[in-house]
């Protein structure tokens, strides 16, 4: 196959490929490594747009061409980490810095029914389903970047949930990137499991404490088993320096629940690849979220649904603000296999543009393959006109102000899915924080 990319693309990752240690690593994981190597080998850094649909709208020349160290690991304090993210006390929060699982600076409360902690270590017991578990959803497919995470698996974290457990207080996963002087590639792997008739609150974050270049390549697979509940929210605040090409993968069984809201203002080029599959009947998963885009920025958001049985239910719905010069990707897919008869599949992408220079490139799709099934989809994308703006001046409300005050309404209803109050007064302050960005590089508000 051609690679996809130029050879330096895959040889700037050989040397530190080859570094890594295999002490005391099982050999099934050795293997899936060198598998994965060779995938992405091939594959390279996709850089060729034209008839690649995966990356039609999005030029990763930028970071093809960029050079990042592996392996070290930055001090970084608690209270960096608090300051940078949301935080709770009373969470069970696992933290992993540059990759690894710091014990230090995580919070674990020996709550019933919950292992929470080291990827690493977790494998290295021999934890139940863990071999069989990893890299068997984010592998099935070619794709470069998870590929390219699963060559350097060394550690991460590992959340477990028994059966019968309904857990109360979320479980938070940070994954922080140091502030090292170099630029650097991290690969944060987080692999979820909730047995049957369990219920969990995730919060996944992700944040960097550096101002220079990073690339982080995350990985999550999560096992939802039958009659399992979900709620997820990620949180992706990396400088706007750096590039995230962040891939989650799910699989649900019969009559369990995933929903899934994501939060995402940083990041250069930054990506949010998710998909589920709908694998028993009954079972079903809601995605979305909220992205802000400014100066240059890209935001891609990679979202698709497989219902492969029957009865099964699937939601997406996402908003973009996009000013300056940014740019945003919404590809969402539903496909309805053919087996899958009563499926209720709906898709809905919303953008606010604020300057003339800001492009969406929304591309809405279905697959049906089933003949009793309700579908739909849309995108949309807009400004702010006139006579809205005239509204609120005319009830005294200075232009800057009424200007704040229509984005925020505009973000109000995805900000409203953010149920820990924590984690719903950080997305809060920094959504009324990036209005100010987004405002100065604003030049359609209320103009026609």
């Amino acid at each position: 196959m051609t690679l996809a990319a130029p050879p330096t693309s895959v040889e700037k990752y050989a040397a530190a490929f080859e570094s890594l240690s295999d002490s005391g690593t099982p050999d099934w994981l050795i293997a899936t490594r060198l598998q994965a190597w060779a995938n992405f080998s091939e594959l390279g850094i996709p850089t060729a747009r034209r008839g690649n649909e995966l990356w039609k709208y999005t030029n990763l020349r930028p970071l093809a061409d960029a050079g990042f160290e592996y392996g070290q690991i930055g001090p970084v304090s608690l209270d960096q980490i608090k300051s940078a993210g949301p935080w709770d006390d009373a969470w069970d929060t696992v933290v992993v810095v540059d990759g690894n699982f710091s014990a230090q600076l995580s919070s674990l409360n020996g709550t019933p029914g919950l292992t929470a902690g080291s990827l690493g270590e977790a494998i290295a017991a021999g934890t139940d389903n863990l071999e069989s578990q990893f890299a068997s959803l984010a592998g099935r497919e070619n794709y470069a970047f998870t590929a390219l995470n699963t060559a350097f698996a060394a550690d991460g974290a590992y959340i477990g949930i028994a059966a019968d457990t309904r857990l109360t207080t979320p479980v938070h996963v940070v994954f922080v990137t140091s502030d090292p002087t170099s630029s650097r590639a991290t690969y944060p792997r987080l692999l979820i499991s909730a047995s049957s008739n369990s219920s969990l609150t995730i919060v996944e974050s992700y944040i960097n404490l550096s101002e220079s270049s990073q690339l982080t390549v995350p990985v999550t697979e999560v096992f939802s088993d039958h009659d399992s509940q979900i709620r997820h929210y990620r949180i992706q605040i990396e400088n706007e320096k750096s590039f995230h090409i962040g891939t989650a993968r799910v699989n649900q069984k019969a009559g369990s629940s995933f929903t899934s809201t994501s939060f995402a203002t940083g990041a250069l080029i930054g990506r949010n690849d998710v998909h589920t599959q709908l694998d028993e009947p009954g079972a079903e998963c809601t995605l979305h979220g909220l992205y802000m885009t400014s100066g240059q920025q890209q935001q891609d958001q990679e979202i698709s649904t497989t219902h492969a049985r029957p009865n099964c239910t699937s939601h997406q719905f996402y908003k973009g603000i996009l000013s300056g010069k940014s740019h945003a990707v919404f590809s969402g897919k539903v496909v309805v296999e053919r087996d899958a008869q009563k499926s209720v599949a709906n898709q809905k992408d919303l953008n606010l543009m604020l300057s003339r220079g800001a492009r969406i490139d929304a591309k809405p799709s279905l697959e049906i393959f089933a003949d009793d099934v309700k579908c739909a989809h849309g995108a949309t994308a807009g400004h702010v006109d006139r006579d809205t703006l005239f509204y609120l001046r005319s009830r005294g409300v200075d232009e800057e102000t009424a200007k704040a005050i229509l984005i925020r309404g505009f973000a109000d209803e995805m900000l409203d899915e953010f149920e820990p109050a924590a984690l719903r007064e950080f997305v809060e302050r920094t959504t009324d924080d990036r209005i100010a960005t987004l405002l100065a590089e604003s030049d359609t508000l209320g103009t026609v």
